[in-house]
């Protein structure tokens, strides 16, 4: 009798820990299912647009990011990165003075007001090319750079390949009308994303509010660097096909997004649009650093080698952009090569670290040597192989 009470006391308690458990385990899931659902994105009165974190390249809203559009003054974009990169490399600098040709002053559209036959810096052509959006300025460094403007297209062409812009094509380094000058949102993000990475001291004037050359001051076209406090950048564009455009940066929060706003009616409405765009990405989602570059991310066993453990990290800073909500839910999950052996070199891949947020895997990084292990000697080399045997 004593014997039977003991076992239904036992299967009464472990009915009482499972249904406990399972109880634990639906509350996390209905955590996860009932979390409060994400907004869609707003609804823009644009032909294309996107919204992207900066530093994770995380798409958080868009609408046709690679149908073909043209790019108005966008095109500078790249005009200003190839100007940047040849200073960086050494082969200009802004104190250089650029000669002003008749066909760089004859441009229309946008202009500084540079005249021909006259020198200017090319650090006074970069902000009348930035802030004044001067097709003149773009004629005159690209005629300084590449001897002519068509030499500097090749160059813009050759720059986009290398780049990933797979859908754009140049025809002119100012942005003036052409049926083969083209582009699309996405690929304006990857010039965008560049430029603030590469070159930081020259993505600072696109903050810069007005310029004044040849006692003309004009205002950048980016209103926005006047409405929002977290707006320090970029570009605005405009022709009768390519409508209203707007590249814009902010930060807020130590998180920097990019939106693209392509063909909207008015200048007003491209403000109006980009604003609605980054409120809602700011308002909704979060970047934050898993891993730090040479973070010691696990240690592992090493065999055959001079010591016993190895450590691994990642070779670059890991950043992810979620929901808000989602990263209470963020998870790794380390995956070990089954067997690692010496001699080990610094950044040999021995394992993943998989990561999940909502229980679906949303990236995954390899796990780089930190450090070198070289081989051991014979007999510990004979000891780890007995080790192994017997395992």
């Amino acid at each position: 009798m004593l014997i039977y009470l003991n076992t239904v006391i036992r299967s009464i308690l472990s009915s009482v820990f499972l249904l406990a458990a399972l109880c634990s385990t639906a509350a996390l899931f209905s955590k996860i299912v009932h979390a409060a659902p994400l907004p869609a994105p707003p609804q823009l009165s644009a032909n294309s647009f996107l919204l992207i974190d900066n530093i994770s390249g995380e798409i958080l809203a868009e609408k046709k990011p690679d149908e073909r559009v043209e790019p108005a003054s966008l095109t500078k974009l790249m005009t200003a990165y190839l100007v940047a990169t040849e200073i960086k490399q050494g082969t200009l600098t802004e104190d250089d003075l650029a000669i002003i040709s008749e066909y760089a002053q004859s441009m229309p559209g946008s202009r500084m007001f540079i005249e021909a036959g006259k020198t200017v810096s090319i650090g006074e052509l970069l902000r009348g090319l930035i802030v004044q959006s001067g097709n003149d300025a773009s004629v005159a460094l690209a005629e300084h750079v590449a001897a002519s403007e068509q030499g500097f297209v090749s160059m813009m062409n050759r720059m986009a390949e290398t780049l990933g812009m797979s859908n754009t094509n140049f025809m002119n380094a100012s942005g003036l009308p052409d049926p083969d000058h083209y582009t699309t949102a996405r690929d304006l993000s990857i010039i965008a994303r560049r430029m603030i990475r590469d070159f930081p001291e020259h993505y600072a004037l696109y903050s810069q509010k007005s310029y004044k050359y040849n006692n003309i001051e004009q205002n950048n076209r980016n209103k926005l660097l006047w409405r929002d406090a977290s707006v320090d950048g970029m570009k605005t564009g405009h022709t009768e096909a390519a409508g209203y455009c707007l590249v814009a940066s902010a930060v807020r929060d130590d998180m920097r997004l990019i939106s693209i706003v392509l063909g909207t009616a008015s200048d007003k409405t491209r403000m109006a649009e980009t604003q609605r765009l980054l409120n809602y990405g700011f308002r909704f989602f979060q970047t934050k650093r898993i891993y730090e570059a040479g973070e010691v991310v696990k240690s592992a066993r090493i065999w055959m080698g001079k010591t016993e453990e190895i450590l691994l990290g990642v070779s670059e800073d890991l950043y992810v952009t979620l929901p808000r909500d989602s990263f209470d839910t963020l998870h790794s999950q380390i995956e070990l090569s089954s067997y690692i052996k010496a001699p080990a070199r610094i950044g040999q891949e021995f394992g993943r670290s998989v990561i999940t947020a909502d229980n679906q895997v949303i990236g995954e990084v390899p796990l780089l040597a930190l450090q070198k292990v070289e081989e051991g000697g014979i007999f510990r080399r004979m000891k780890h192989s007995i080790m192994r045997y017997f395992q």
